[in-house]
């Protein structure tokens, strides 16, 4: 998979049709710069070739007249230069016109198209995220579209020229001279035939350089991030020796590459020159023979020396235009690929509960949440969000060959916390993810304060619940905004409030800067377990009813976790709280343990009770069997 910091090898688009399509949708917006765009090549292109013209009668109707005359009028001669001049003034400022626009509509597409990119990314489901690699998808933003950007600020504009410019050149030549157009056809013929040649050669090697880099810069990143481990084991020489191999490999396929790549313009221009001596040759004699003017054999040899600089440049330029289009189809891909579906209609709203028991939805805070119920005949019912959550016979698996959990039936009653125990793959995090509709179960129901959550919004859902994983995740922030990321409205008051709450208070006021301090790098200036207790305090400051904790413990020290435990016990009353844990110490006070074993629920009952039936968790507990 490329990475961030890797280009791909050269390929080419399955559809390059459809892609190129896809692409001009992106550019209708800029209609009208677009047609001044092609107005403007076809000028830049017309003056070249109109200027080249022009060398005929210059050199017919003035300079070979004036050969011998003493006092010559210059007036015809004057005015003839200032057309020339005028016309090459045109094509310049043509020039830079179009290019200019080509820069306005090749960022504006980009911008549109990344912004389409990640706004649809948002939306896809968590499978995919865990199907693909964060290099693979970044190479989206960074590889891909810097290959189209150079394509539609650089490579079209080149290729609509030099189209353009060929298709002049050539019907300027049949009009000076069919017989000298036929020689250039000839030499035209043999000069396609060694870039096809050479040309294959060089992208062969380039795209064994595109693989090579990738393999060195992901080698030197993985070395660089184990830096620790490589002087621990004093694997430096070995280290040095790997990527002395690499290197060398990169370095072979970049000779080749470029050699052949090299080359190809020496060879060109031999062969141009040698055609452009032919041309002279066969001109001189047809000049001779009376069947030719002066003007015309120089008008002739001035349209062959530019007429294979633009074919040189399509040959050039047509590798990476297919290597853009590759890469656009494969951001196409991306934006192709089904979001996430949600078909809940169930939503969560402010509510307030009367003396009588009615709920009543509000438009303010008032900390107590009810799921409302839109039904069919066009009547509404509220129903207090409690927390109830009820497993009925759930079966479930990441792919269709193999389930994950098997017939599962659990219940959490309102306020009560249920621990999961068991080894990794058991189906422990599984469950949490299904509470929180990362995937949506196929066989069994789950019911959240009795309602399907299949009905309820995704969005609604997860508001409604805080999670605290394993694998902290903080933002490039102040840890003010970190904790506040739980609930985007909660006062500094609240956050700070949160943050005693998960003990982290203390450590945080230590910092030079306190809660305003800038956290970089997923917190790489805080210990692992700082980090956990921010991600606490952010859960806390959602003030959800439903808490899940997965290994949200791990990373924190045994005494740290003591002082917490207070903390996170105020944070845990009234709510229904799931826990995964390998420290079993953690859950010895649960309401009810589940121990997993291959999907299925082998054992459940409080700490005492499964203590007493000296099953499973008996094993785990006493130290009989460990938890991996």
């Amino acid at each position: 998979m490329p990475g961030p910091m890797t280009k791909p090898a050269i390929q080419k688009p399955k559809n390059a049709g459809k892609t190129l399509g896809r692409i001009l949708k992106y550019m209708l917006c800029y209609r009208i710069q677009l047609f001044i765009i092609l107005i403007g090549i076809i000028f830049s292109a017309s003056a070249s070739i109109a200027g080249t013209y022009f060398l005929k009668p210059l050199i017919n109707n003035y300079i070979v007249p004036f050969i011998g005359r003493k006092n010559p009028d210059l007036s015809g001669f004057i005015t003839l230069l200032s057309v020339m001049t005028v016309i090459y003034l045109v094509g310049a400022l043509s020039t830079y016109l179009y290019n200019r626009l080509m820069v306005n509509i090749s960022t504006g597409t980009l911008k549109k198209i990344r912004i389409d990119l990640f706004t649809h990314m948002q939306g896809l489901p968590i499978k995919y995220f865990d199907t693909h690699t964060h290099g693979f998808l970044m190479s989206h933003f960074t590889n891909d579209t810097d290959a189209l950007r150079e394509m539609l600020s650089q490579g079209v504009p080149q290729i609509i020229s030099s189209a353009i410019t060929v298709v002049g050149i050539f019907i300027a030549m049949l009009i000076l001279s069919p017989v000298l157009t036929l020689l250039i056809i000839g030499m035209l013929v043999v000069m396609m035939f060694v870039i096809s040649k050479v040309g294959s050669k060089s992208s062969k090697y380039f795209r064994k350089q595109q693989q090579e880099i990738g393999r060195v810069n992901g080698y030197i990143e993985e070395m660089i991030t184990g830096q620790k481990v490589i002087k621990v084991f004093c694997h430096e020489d070995d280290v040095i020796k790997d990527f002395d191999s690499l290197n060398e490999s990169l370095c072979s396929a970049a000779t080749n590459a470029n050699t052949y790549a090299n080359i190809l313009m020496p060879i060109m221009g031999n062969l141009s020159y040698f055609n452009y001596t032919f041309t002279a040759v066969a001109g001189a004699i047809l000049v001779i023979n009376g069947r030719m003017d002066l003007g015309t054999v120089a008008s002739f040899l001035q349209f062959t020396r530019s007429f294979s600089q633009p074919i040189t440049q399509i040959s050039q330029l047509f590798n990476s235009i297919l290597n853009a289009l590759a890469g656009a189809e494969r951001i196409f891909n991306v934006l192709d690929e089904p979001m996430e579906a949600d078909r809940g209609y169930v939503t969560l709203v402010n509510a307030e509960i009367d003396n009588m028991g009615n709920i009543k939805e509000v438009d303010k805070s008032t900390g107590v949440w009810a799921w409302k119920y839109p039904h069919s005949d066009g009547t509404l019912t509220y129903t207090q969000v409690n927390g109830d959550v009820r497993f009925q016979d759930v079966t479930f698996g990441y792919s269709e060959n193999k389930t994950v959990l098997n017939d599962i039936s659990l219940f959490a009653k309102p306020g009560q916390k249920i621990a999961f125990v068991g080894s990794t793959g058991a189906g422990k995090t599984t469950i949490t993810n299904l509470i929180n509709r990362f995937y949506d179960v196929p066989d069994g129901k789950i019911r959240y304060d009795g309602i399907n959550i299949n009905k309820i919004k995704k969005a609604d859902l997860r508001q409604s619940l805080a999670m605290v994983l394993q694998d902290t995740h903080l933002f490039t922030e102040t840890i003010m905004e970190n904790i506040r990321y739980g609930k985007l409205t909660a006062t500094d008051e609240e956050v700070i409030k949160a943050a005693k709450l998960a003990n982290a208070d203390y450590f945080v006021r230590h910092l030079p800067q306190g809660y305003n301090t800038v956290l970089t790098s997923d917190g790489a200036n805080l210990s692992q377990g700082q980090r956990q207790l921010l991600a606490i305090a952010r859960a806390a400051v959602a003030n959800p009813p439903v808490l899940i904790l997965d290994e949200a413990t791990s990373s924190i020290d045994t005494r740290t976790e003591s002082l917490i435990e207070k903390g996170m016990d105020k944070l845990m009353e009234g709510r229904t709280v799931f826990v995964i844990a390998h420290r079993l110490s953690t859950v010895r006070n649960a309401d009810a343990i589940m121990v997993l074993e291959n999907g299925e629920i082998i054992e459940r009952g409080n700490h005492n009770e499964l203590i007493s039936q000296r099953g499973k968790y008996y094993q785990l507990y006493t130290g009989m069997f460990e938890l991996s």
